[in-house]
C-alpha cells in the first residue's frame, strides 16, 4: 500500500470506517474485472488504485439504511463536469 495515496484519500474521506469500506468494496469490484477510473500503473495493487480513485475524486459514497442488515454503503462514480 502506498502511504501517499492513503494520506490523500484520508483528506477526502475523513471518517476512517467509511474509507475502509469504500476501499474494500472497490478492491472487490476491481478484482472482479471492473476497469480502473484512473490511469493505473501495472505495479499498483487494487488497493492503491482504489485509494488513488478516492483521492482524485473519482468515487463518491452514499449512505443508506437497509431494513434488515443495518447501514449500507454504496459507491457512485462521480459524474464528469
Amino acid at each position: 500500500m502506498n502511504n501517499a495515496f492513503l494520506s490523500d484519500a484520508q483528506r477526502v474521506v475523513k471518517n476512517p470506517n467509511i474509507l475502509v469500506n469504500m476501499v474494500s468494496q472497490r478492491v472487490r469490484q476491481l478484482g472482479q474485472g471492473h476497469k480502473p477510473l484512473i490511469a493505473a500503473d501495472v505495479r499498483m495493487s487494487f488497493m492503491d488504485v482504489a485509494l488513488k480513485e478516492i483521492a482524485d475524486g473519482k468515487l463518491q459514497f452514499e449512505m443508506g439504511i437497509a431494513e434488515v442488515r443495518g447501514p449500507s454503503l454504496k459507491l457512485r462514480r462521480k459524474k464528469a463536469a
